[in-house]
Order: structure tokens, then C-alpha cells, then sequence
């Protein structure tokens, strides 16, 4: 099997309701996404894809809908207010952490065509969560 992985970069910002550190007050974070993607054969250009398809496949969807993005739990009361300054934000049906992002950007990224291995999003230096099927 051959992979290789495109790493993407953005910042967003949320806060995990109910967290019991500091995590559940508003914060942000600039992230980087390593995207995997796998093929058991190369291409006729010898490639698993372009890394140029894997980066335009991600950022349509992070762009769209992470990047700069306050995202929020659906029942976080910061919503409505939000909504009436005409701030941009995404609520969720999950708590926003850093494994379900890896786990949105695989779906999107695998809806789009593309065999992903697995999506890791570290969101510091030193912490990293990633997503894959098994």
C-alpha cells in the first residue's frame, strides 16, 4: 500500500462546555490537518494523487466551513447571541474537539473521491487527535 499525506493549515475557535479545565472557556487554535490518503497501485504518473487534488478537495470544505470559524456545541447559549451580532459560527451536534474535526474532514475529504487512510489535526505542538475506519 502506498500513502501520502498533504498537511493543511487553519485556525478556529470553540470552547467544550462542561470541560472541567481550561478548555471550557472561549479560546482558538491554529491547526494543522495531515491528510492520508492510500492506494495499493501508482497512477500512470506514478503517484497515489496529486497532492494538489488532496489540497483542493480540503480547503473547499475547511474554508467553507472551519477556517475562522467559532464552532460551538448546539445547545452552547453563545448562539444566540452570536446570531444577533452577525457573527460567523457552526453549531454542532457533538462537543467541538479536536477528534471530531478529524473525523469531519475525513468524511468530507472521502465523500469527494479520495481514499483516505486517515486525517490527524494536531491541535497544538504536542497534541495531536487523527480519525480513521477500521
Amino acid at each position: 500500500m502506498f500513502t501520502i499525506t498533504k498537511d493543511i493549515y487553519f485556525c478556529y475557535g470553540h470552547r467544550l462546555m462542561g470541560h472541567p479545565g481550561k478548555c471550557r472557556h472561549l479560546h482558538g487554535h491554529s491547526v494543522k490537518a495531515a491528510i492520508t490518503v492510500a492506494a495499493p497501485e501508482l497512477n500512470d504518473q506514478g503517484m497515489v494523487c496529486d497532492f494538489a487534488d488532496i489540497s483542493a478537495v480540503a480547503h473547499r470544505y475547511i474554508d467553507s466551513e472551519l477556517d475562522h470559524n467559532l464552532l460551538l456545541h448546539r445547545d452552547d447559549p453563545l448562539a444566540p447571541a452570536l446570531e444577533q451580532l452577525g457573527e460567523r459560527y457552526l453549531l454542532l451536534d457533538e462537543h467541538p474537539t479536536a477528534e471530531l474535526l478529524a473525523k469531519m474532514i475525513y468524511e468530507q475529504v472521502k465523500a469527494q473521491g479520495l481514499n483516505v487512510l486517515s486525517v490527524a489535526l494536531w491541535e497544538t505542538a504536542s497534541a495531536c487527535a487523527s480519525y480513521c475506519e477500521t
